[in-house]
């Protein structure tokens, strides 16, 4: 998909992002979101993702990479804890089979792990840019059905996972959570 100014404008997006966008030449959608993060606008290269989301599965999907992405450091510092492995796992259930049963099974994980994760080191900034594609997707879906759980509950999971991710890394996770999400979307 190409990406172009009056896509920018019908969107909303900020008149800095539409200023950086009017000083460069690319069009192509996934190049743009690897190029804002490489100079670091990575909240732009989300904010473009976000609007590219079309369905709660590729939301779901691309939450739960991008907290498997960073899902050791959190273990490591945390090797008791298995809540957001378990938030992971029912979000994986449900893209496997979106049903009662697993709608029912990641609200329960969901809601277990929500008091911990809003407590947890996810507030630190490193979270936010480590869980790149969580922070976008959880946005996306708003509505009470089983995905936006399953997608709120990967997004609790990668944002207090992500905490710890040294800054180095920020950009790393970053590019490969952008790279899954282009596959995903099919860019």
């Amino acid at each position: 998909m190409n990406i172009i100014k009056e896509w920018l404008r019908e969107n909303r997006a900020c008149n800095s992002g539409v200023k950086w966008f009017l000083s460069q030449n690319e069009t192509d959608a996934a190049k743009i979101m690897l190029k804002l993060i490489e100079c670091g606008r990575s909240e732009d290269s989300r904010w473009i993702m976000q609007k590219l989301i079309t369905t709660k599965k590729q939301a779901v999907m691309i939450a739960v990479f991008a907290a498997e992405c960073v899902l050791d450091i959190f273990e490591k510092k945390y090797p008791d804890d298995k809540r957001p492995r378990k938030a992971i796992d029912t979000a994986k259930e449900w893209i496997e089979n979106p049903c009662i049963k697993t709608k029912d099974a990641t609200a329960a994980a969901y809601a277990a792990y929500a008091t911990y994760a809003t407590a947890a080191d996810a507030a630190a900034s490193a979270a936010a840019a480590a869980a790149y594609a969580a922070y976008a997707t959880a946005a996306y879906a708003t509505a009470a059905t089983a995905a936006a759980a399953a997608d709120a509950a990967a997004d609790a999971a990668a944002y207090a996972t992500a905490a710890t991710a040294a800054d180095v890394a920020k950009k790393g996770i970053q590019l490969k959570i952008a790279n899954y999400a282009i596959k995903v979307l099919g860019l």
